[in-house]
């Protein structure tokens, strides 16, 4: 029974500490959804406005998020759109520059509200990191995202969410 409890407190202590190693991180991000290229979509055809599409869009930091003391400076993603009217569901990776010169590595799916005119106007949504380059590489964490459409037709991304890096050895 000793043997248990003392058990029970280590794995307490395991995932205290593993929960405590979590950086919390958030920053703005803009999508030049109007603008991507290449773009691809092709009528399902069977219904009025279903399409599946294909893009690759150019993303900038307005509000960087700092990992491990360098920022975020440009992204781009690549996604694929299953539209129905005025609503789609969006699957996709990212892949971040960060100042330093170093890549991160992200996937991420959403749901999207369009104008009438099949335009993008809201999109919220998970996203997860996959990996990254140099100090990056092994990169854990996730996230949620929300966006809306500026003026431009861009998509503007507050993003919230964690990470962890693999202990240096």
């Amino acid at each position: 029974m000793k043997q248990r409890m003392i058990w029970v407190a280590m794995l307490g202590l395991a995932l205290a500490s593993t929960s405590a190693a979590q950086t919390k991180i958030s920053g703005t991000m803009s999508c030049a959804s109007a603008k991507a290229d290449p773009a691809y979509s092709i009528d399902v055809g069977d219904s009025a406005r279903h399409t599946l599409g294909l893009l690759k869009e150019a993303c900038t930091w307005t509000n960087p998020m700092q990992i491990e003391g360098a920022a975020t400076k440009d992204s781009y993603n690549v996604v694929t759109i299953d539209v129905h009217g005025t609503r789609d569901h969006a699957n996709g990776y990212g892949v971040g520059n960060m100042a330093d010169g170093e890549k991160t590595f992200v996937r991420f799916s959403g749901t999207d509200t369009l104008t009438k005119d099949g335009k993008p106007n809201t999109s919220v949504g998970t996203w997860s990191f996959t990996g990254g380059t140099g100090k990056y590489k092994g990169i854990a964490g996730k996230g949620t995202y929300e966006a809306k459409a500026d003026a431009s037709g861009n998509m503007v991304s507050e993003i919230k969410g964690e990470y962890t890096l693999p202990a240096k050895k």
